[in-house]
């Protein structure tokens, strides 16, 4: 039985429509571009999806997997997708080179960011990083971002090696001592401390006073200007669905899993566990799930503008906006 979203938007769903004279409606057809592969995080659209909840509101909904935070702000950027989701700090230096995009809900309210190694290998810490290899995609925040977390460190930014790999092989190369560090999101902790042990090494940029936004739902600019009730309507529904589904993970889990192949259900299960956490600060909890904090974004304009720089300038202020979510929905304070 399909669950009905809790809160019905009949003004908002039927400013979508173009009704004829026979009662026909034409559906908005909206693509969302995922940062990655769909994992745990990615369920509540699935789940939302699944339900009906976007169809009920005349949405029909793509969902294309990415390839990086870059390609996929560079895409809702240049109008090739109407909503993306990308990592914060890219997304600033996505508009910096004049992409057309803007934020309308934190996903991550907190870095997922962090580095992994073996303490076998002789690394204790990330200042001696240094010299060693560090594996992860090309088109992956951590890589972009780089400069920032070694200037924070205060390690030189080009004395480490990249090596390109997909997510996939993250851990592989990693046990394989084929690099000796790899950069991974916080939501697959519990299964390299089940691969690696006491072994594992591990710092979160958040530790390392790098607490920037991370992955956040973003709207093509000029997309929001001529159709701002879809927005919200998409917005509203997305920002329902991760609340369905901090409420409750089992149905979520179930629309993800039939959805998309190869993943193990009690992996996303753990993720799912630290991606709350991720979600969930004061400003979440107390204005609304999902919304941004106008200090916090300011921070993170001046950290990838002093730290690793920006081709053009502007107010982070036009970066984000709150007004497309519903301030009844919060997320709830640690339990």
């Amino acid at each position: 039985m399909r669950t009905r979203l809790s809160v019905v938007l009949p003004a908002i769903s039927a400013a979508l429509f173009l009704a004829s004279g026979t009662g026909a409606v034409a559906a908005e057809s909206i693509n969302l571009m995922l940062n990655w592969t769909p994992t745990a995080d990615h369920a509540p659209l699935y789940y939302a999806k699944a339900q009906g909840w976007y169809k009920d509101a005349g949405i029909e909904l793509n969902i294309e997997a990415g390839k990086g935070s870059a390609l996929s702000a560079q895409r809702v950027g240049s109008g090739g997708a109407q909503f993306g989701i990308s990592d914060f700090p890219t997304a600033l230096q996505a508009v910096g080179k004049g992409a057309e995009l803007k934020a309308v809900m934190a996903i991550y309210a907190n870095s997922p960011q962090g580095f992994y190694w073996l303490k076998s290998s002789g690394i204790e810490g990330p200042k001696e990083f240094p010299s060693h290899k560090i594996g992860n995609p090309p088109g992956d925040a951590s890589r972009l971002m780089w400069p920032a977390f070694a200037k924070k460190i205060g390690i030189d930014p080009a004395s480490v090696r990249f090596v390109n790999l997909s997510p996939q092989a993250k851990v592989g190369a990693l046990k394989s001592k084929s690099v000796d560090i790899i950069s991974d999101f916080y939501n697959e902790h519990d299964l390299k401390v089940r691969e690696f042990g006491d072994d594992l090494g591990f710092i979160a940029w958040r530790d390392a006073g790098l607490n920037m936004y991370g992955n956040s739902l973003f709207v093509n600019s000029e997309y929001l200007a001529s159709k701002p009730e879809a927005v919200k309507t998409f917005a509203s529904i997305t920002q329902r669905a991760y609340q369905a589904c901090v409420k409750d993970f089992e149905p979520c889990l179930e629309a993800l899993i039939a959805s998309v192949s190869g993943l193990s259900p009690d992996n996303q299960r753990d993720q799912w566990g630290r991606i709350k956490d991720l979600m969930r600060d004061q400003t979440t909890t107390t204005v609304a799930l999902g919304a941004f904090d106008g200090e916090r974004v300011q921070a993170d304009y001046d950290l990838v503008k002093s730290l690793i720089g920006l081709d053009k300038d502007f107010d982070p202020a036009t970066m984000f906006t709150n007004d497309y979510l519903d301030k009844n929905v919060r997320m709830p304070a640690a339990q």
